[in-house]
């Protein structure tokens, strides 16, 4: 993440930011990027930090990359939420002032929301117990906070382990369950501009939506309302469980969720394996016009590159935007680019979001929507 703040700064490093992104999609004749600026400070919802012991008293710490020898002893961290920076140092003194809670006491993580809850979790070097239990039920009641315990193959929640989190988006709110550990977009009001712009770009359709990597459902419910059907596939467990909990929260019918990697997905689609994970599902009855992509930094395999390519729109979300332009050289034989964005997730750092719209070559998307509304099943908006 780095330490570097300079609000001052911040608009020369958005330029920055937003030239390199035009330079790297140039090559496909990109429209301007829209660009979605984060506030200046009290941005990032969630932090960790080392403690680092001086004379047996602990600070929070952070490190230059690649140094973990010189700490930065810090007591607030302006580009935190305000929740972080209020809750930071009256938890270090109640755990500096009780053996209990601060005995051997390495890390210390914390989520919050932009409604104001906010979980943390202490990480111990030592075994913890039911005596942990009633200190950090007692702290926990005091700061009005959550709080779970952390040791070598132990974990104790004491209420829950996870916040909830409401997003805007468009004039509608969603409710989304964040657990401790599982992935979450740091900068929560860059997450609303994300969201708003990737449910507008999509338009209204009465085709489906297949989105691979989908998450905690982030990006799923507000593109459920663009579509007649959404099949989302995620590999990792934990946030299979968000995401299925997060489309009960918010009361959405209209999405079939899928434990299968892109891979995977790939060799469904493809024919090439069957899966039991997919059993009950009828693949064929899927009218896919629009595929979603928000994939690690790695970017797209070769294989998910080949199956995207059979669509006529390709919403991509790319968190590096080296591996989007990698993938772009590919898909632009088959697609244009008609719309971008850049998100300023992470201020102060060289990392952005971005994302594009890619429509195939010779594809009308107003066209396509009246010939979909008219198929049998198709729904106009």
């Amino acid at each position: 993440m780095g330490t570097a703040f300079d609000p001052a700064g911040y608009d020369q490093q958005l330029e920055e930011k937003r030239q390199r992104l035009m330079s790297l999609l140039q090559p496909f004749a990109a429209p301007e990027p829209e660009v979605f600026t984060s506030p200046r400070e009290h941005f990032r919802l969630r932090a960790e930090f080392r403690l680092w012991y001086e004379q047996g008293q602990p600070h929070y710490a952070m490190f230059e990359p690649g140094d973990n020898r010189r700490p930065i002893l810090i007591e607030q961290l302006p580009i935190a939420s305000k929740r972080i920076n209020e809750l930071m140092m009256p938890l270090l003194e109640a755990c500096k002032a009780d053996p209990l809670l601060g005995r051997k006491l390495f890390q210390i993580e914390f989520l919050t929301t932009l409604t104001g809850e906010a979980l943390v979790t202490l990480c111990y070097h030592r075994p913890i117990d039911e005596e942990w239990d009633a200190a950090a039920t007692a702290l926990a009641q005091q700061l009005d906070i959550l709080l779970i315990g952390r040791s070598r193959g132990r974990k104790r929640v004491l209420q829950r382990d996870h916040v909830l989190e409401a997003l805007s988006v468009n004039g509608r709110t969603w409710h989304y369950q964040q657990t401790e550990g599982g992935f979450t977009q740091p900068n929560g009001q860059v997450n609303q501009h994300m969201l708003a712009w990737a449910q507008e770009v999509a338009g209204d359709n009465a085709d489906d939506l297949l989105e691979l990597y989908c998450g905690n459902g982030n990006f799923t419910l507000p593109l459920s309302t663009r579509f007649r059907r959404v099949l989302a596939t995620e590999l990792s467990k934990s946030s299979v469980r968000s995401a299925l909990e997060n489309i009960a929260l918010n009361q959405v019918d209209n999405v079939t969720l899928v434990r299968l990697s892109s891979e995977e997905v790939t060799q469904a689609l493809t024919g090439v394996r069957e899966f039991r994970r997919l059993q009950g599902i009828d693949l064929s009855g899927y009218d896919f016009g629009t595929v979603f992509v928000d994939p690690p930094r790695a970017g797209l395999d070769p294989a998910t590159l080949e199956l995207v390519k059979g669509y006529q729109r390709i919403l991509y979300i790319s968190c590096n935007p080296q591996t989007l332009a990698a993938n772009l050289d590919e898909l632009h034989e088959t697609h244009r680019v008609v719309r971008c964005a850049l998100f300023d997730q992470f201020p102060y750092t060289h990392h952005m979001e971005s994302g594009v719209l890619l429509e195939r070559r010779g594809f009308s998307a107003a066209s396509s929507t009246a010939a979909a509304a008219r198929r049998p099943g198709g729904r106009p908006e």
